[in-house]
């Protein structure tokens, strides 16, 4: 081994504690960036490769065939902008019944004589497409039953056809819930459900601007009125993509910190190694060795243990990117997706690149040194210097031990600022965790719209050997039910919600519509903008649904696949996360003419003040026991996947980065008690006992700690305002003021003691060596 070898090793092997610091912030760094590289890498890989392969339509836009002709829409090919389009398709919205089960769904049926070239290119994943009256292809997206041989009958329509399902495929943008011949589609038609479908594909389609232009082109030389719903790419795309999406923001923020972190502690290692070790440079020097060797001894110091830090860095990024991508390979059943080997080479190159950037930064001094000088140099600090500041804490009213901790970082300022900005680092991870649990909780909390005290749930229905629901037994009847709450002794507040499944023109699947009797409007519902329903025909939607079907607030709907289409105005916007946002809040009144079935209902209550809730179930079930159903108690249901896995990987790299921080305060504690060795034996022979000097170390950090935590608060809060947006932006969610603002002032002192606590845990070590240092021997140390 060379000699600039061996002053590597010898190096690495004596500054144990630097050599884990550095290793530990370039794990941190790197997991969080390749896992966030990742994600950001093949949230969409699938989508995008389905997209090109299928030729997916750019948008899909749906007719009213009493305004339009096909003739017309045929003629819409060519407007501007248009390279390709498909159509005009006849569809129908039924709610068919599979092998015999209860009522199913509403499905967008859509008819076409073959899976299409040019544009949406329906993919068949197993059977065959439709050839004749009779069959039918499923999309494995809709919620019938995705099995070959099942027969699916459609009661609606006049003679209640009855199709065989010959094939399972899958529309990329998923224009359809199911295909048949067109010449099938006429006997599943009901009055006031068919339309037309029209598939384009534009020249230019990258941006929501450029669809909305290509839109424009194909309406403009129709009647007014005439298109009734349309669906961009983009959105569906959006859709495909939030699972991992979500992650994004969040990894994005924690890696630009593991790496702040990372070149903050290599530079800090390095340059306090350089300061310390003046003497042994200038030996190195008098020994042979070059600057330019002497530098790179330090570097290599500096990469070694940052090298170990990212192979393991890289390991855990991969074992922490395995739960999201397999949501994403489940989705698409693609083959294994797996971390793109670029990203772990862009981050390791990244990562160890700044590593020796800094590294030689920091280093650079010890080249410049001559070998005389640093050969005369001492290793302590400059006998003047933190003299005045150790004078104005003498006179204050605290033990002397106190004072003299106090007025030290004041000594060594450029090491105080070093572990501050290592505390600062380690207190904003903190302070965001906290708030994103608090937000993330809100969220929950208007998911579950847990208000009610007391909630009697719907009848659960027995479920058929292959999943739809199938009525095995009477269902209760929701009249009976509310009768028996209005009448039980300590109700207060009540409403009911009953669900009913719909379409909604231009959309795909089904959109759940939740009617309320009663006032809702204090059920927990988190509004985003506008106002809650007050009358019939009016309701309010999520942020995805306003989305996915081009709306906004003040706009109207139509409600399709009932028994007759309802047409709703959409007076507010909700915050509601389930079913992809697809669902439509409004009053039971609204759906009187539909004649839809409400039997599948709910209901809430909020007991009268000083009623006891316990004593009020118990009364409330002896009434309920004879009509099949039983209350429970409101509150959060068992939240989400997501929501788990994203308090999991918050409270995971918080704790590597305030490691991190207290390992960077252990660091320059460390130096600093062996550079006053000398002194802290004087203190110790002039009286000073074990606790009063472990008292002493731990001091010199205090007023560290307590300016970073103090700082690292509002950067916290800071950072959380721009990831928790971002991270509701990613799967189509507008956060509410109340989402985001959840720090008390109650929250942020603890908080900002938390950087206070971090310095103490990496000053403890240390200042417990300093106790225990024999008098003697600290005297005799030069």
């Amino acid at each position: 081994m060379s000699a600039l070898g061996h002053v590597v090793r010898s190096g690495v092997s004596r500054r144990r504690v630097q050599t884990l610091v550095i290793g530990l912030a370039a794990l941190m760094a790197v997991a969080a960036s390749v896992l966030g590289g990742t994600l950001l890498v093949v949230s969409g890989a699938p989508f995008d490769d389905a997209f090109a392969r299928q030729h997916g339509a750019h948008l899909s836009v749906q007719f009213d065939p009493d305004k339009v002709s096909a003739e017309q829409l045929s003629r819409t090919r060519d407007a501007e902008g248009v390279s390709q389009a498909a159509g005009p398709f006849r569809t129908t919205t039924v709610t068919p019944r599979a092998d015999g089960a209860g009522p199913g769904w509403p499905v967008t049926v859509v008819g076409r004589g073959d899976p299409g070239r040019g544009v949406d290119e329906v993919a068949l994943l197993d059977g065959r497409w439709p050839t004749r009256t009779g069959e039918v292809a499923l999309s494995v997206d809709s919620s019938l039953v995705p099995v070959l041989g099942t027969r699916i009958a459609f009661p609606g329509p006049p003679g209640g056809p009855t199709l065989t399902v010959v094939g399972l495929a899958r529309s990329v943008t998923h224009t359809a819930d199911a295909w048949v011949v067109p010449a099938q589609l006429p006997a599943l038609t009901v009055p006031g459900s068919s339309g037309y479908q029209m598939l384009y594909r534009f020249t230019d389609a990258a941006t929501a601007a450029r669809i909305t232009t290509g839109g424009e082109a194909v309406t403009g030389s129709l009647p007014p009125g005439a298109a009734v719903g349309e669906q961009s790419w983009l959105t569906v795309k959006k859709s495909a993509e939030e699972d991992s999406a979500v992650y994004v923001p969040f990894l994005i923020a924690f890696g630009a910190l593991g790496l702040v972190m990372s070149v903050l502690i290599v530079g800090n290692v390095v340059a306090s190694a350089v300061g310390t070790g003046t003497r042994r440079i200038g030996i190195l020097k008098a020994v042979g060795l070059t600057p330019s060797q002497v530098v790179r001894a330090y570097v290599g110091q500096a990469l070694i243990p940052a090298a170990a830090g990212t192979a393991l860095g890289v390991l855990a990024g991969h074992l922490l990117a395995v739960p999201v991508l397999a949501e994403t390979e489940e989705v698409y059943g693609t083959s294994s997706l797996a971390v793109a080997p670029w990203v772990d080479l862009a981050v390791i190159a990244g990562v160890l690149g700044l590593v020796a950037a800094t590294a030689w930064a920091s280093a650079w001094r010890a080249g410049r040194l001559r070998t005389v000088d640093a050969l005369a140099m001492g290793r302590t600090a400059s006998a003047g210097r933190g003299r005045r500041a150790a004078r104005l804490a003498g006179r204050l009213p605290l033990p002397q031990p106190v004072a003299l901790g106090l007025a030290r970082p004041f000594a060594r300022p450029a090491r105080a600022l070093a572990m501050g900005t290592a505390i600062l680092f380690g207190a904003v991870p903190v302070t965001f965790t906290v708030g994103m649990g608090a937000s993330l909780g809100q969220v929950m909390k208007a998911r579950a719209h847990d208000a009610a005290d007391v909630v009697v749930p719907p009848p659960v229905p027995d479920f058929g050997p292959q999943g739809p629901e199938t009525e095995r037994r009477p269902m209760a009847d929701p009249a009976a039910v509310a009768a028996a709450v209005e009448a039980a002794a300590g109700t207060g507040k009540h409403y009911s919600a009953a669900t009913v499944r719909a379409t909604v023109p231009g959309t795909t699947g089904t959109t759940h519509v939740i009617a309320f009797t009663g006032d809702a409007s204090w059920g927990g519902y988190t509004m985003v903008s506008g106002r809650w329903i007050d009358r019939p025909g009016e309701a309010v939607v999520p942020t995805p649904f306003l989305a996915a079907t081009g709306t906004r607030v003040g706009d109207t709907v139509t409600l399709n696949g009932l028994a007759e289409p309802v047409t709703v105005r959409i007076v507010g916007e909700v915050l509601e996360p389930r079913n992809d946002g697809m669902q439509v809040f409004t009053d039971a009144a609204t759906l009187t003419a539909a004649r839809a079935d409400l039997a599948e209902t709910s209901h809430h209550i909020a007991v009268k003040p000083g009623t006891d809730v316990t004593g009020y179930l118990d009364a409330l079930n002896k009434e309920l026991a004879p009509l099949g159903v039983a209350a429970r108690t409101g509150g959060l249901d068992g939240g989400s996947d997501m929501v788990v896995t994203l308090n999991a990987l918050s409270a995971l790299l918080t704790l590597m980065l305030v490691a991190v921080a207290a390992l960077g305060v252990l660091n320059g504690v460390l130096l600093d008690t062996r550079e006053r060795v000398r002194e802290i034996g004087v203190h110790k022979a002039l009286g000073m006992t074990p606790r009063q000097t472990l008292a002493m170390v731990v001091t010199s950090v205090v007023v560290t700690g307590l300016v970073a935590g103090a700082l690292g608060v509002p950067l916290g809060v800071a950072l959380h305002g721009w990831v928790v947006p971002a991270m509701g932006d990613s799967v189509g969610l507008r956060l509410p003021g109340s989402v985001i603002a959840v720090y008390h002032a109650a929250q942020l002192l603890p908080l900002a003691l938390g950087g206070l606590l971090i310095a103490a845990l990496g000053a403890l070590l240390p200042a417990g060596w300093a106790a225990g240092a024999r008098t003697a021997a600290a005297l005799r140390t030069e």
